[in-house]
């Protein structure tokens, strides 16, 4: 059997957003800022046109999700520590030692429980495998998605369908 794999890295696959990570039971570390670049692979066979998945539309997909979270706070709506009250107007976040409160447009809400490179790694890796599936009709053999938070530095996840 053999084994084709698409790999999209650019440098305009990224996003600069602030975040903050709690660390433990409840420290949260001061707010501050990453230029994030998202690299992402799919692994399967060719397709009738012998191509696992375009390069441009790939690419593009990819840019289209980094694009959501560019210039924003990120928000991990599924803290067990952090509240998280939402208005049209603002996002007040509290901890128990801090608040912060962000206009809502500058903010991005995000269904997950820490805003970690791996956690922002397994919600891009969502978003591209809906997008994916919508496309093929199937999700790819194996998905990649690795963020670097700064250079050398930086968290992968692997989805695999096994059908």
């Amino acid at each position: 059997m053999r084994k084709y794999t698409v790999r999209v890295s650019k440098d305009y696959l990224g996003f600069c957003s602030a975040h903050f990570i709690v660390f433990g039971s409840n420290v949260c570390e001061r707010l501050h800022g990453h230029n994030y670049q998202v690299a992402a692979e799919i692994e399967d066979e060719l397709k009738a046109d012998h191509l696992v998945f375009d390069f441009i539309e790939f690419k593009q997909i990819l840019e289209g999700i980094t694009d959501s979270l560019d210039h924003r706070m990120l928000i991990p709506l599924n803290s067990d520590t952090l509240g998280v009250e939402v208005t049209e107007e603002n996002v007040r976040i509290t901890s128990d030692e801090k608040e912060w409160i962000i206009p809502r447009d500058d903010c991005v809400l995000l269904p997950i429980e820490n805003t970690t490179a791996e956690l922002l790694a397994r919600w891009v890796s969502g978003q591209l495998s809906e997008k994916l599936e919508a496309k093929l009709g199937q999700l790819p053999r194996v998905l990649r998605v690795e963020v670097f938070e700064s250079p050398g530095q930086s968290a992968t996840i692997e989805l695999r369908n096994e059908a």
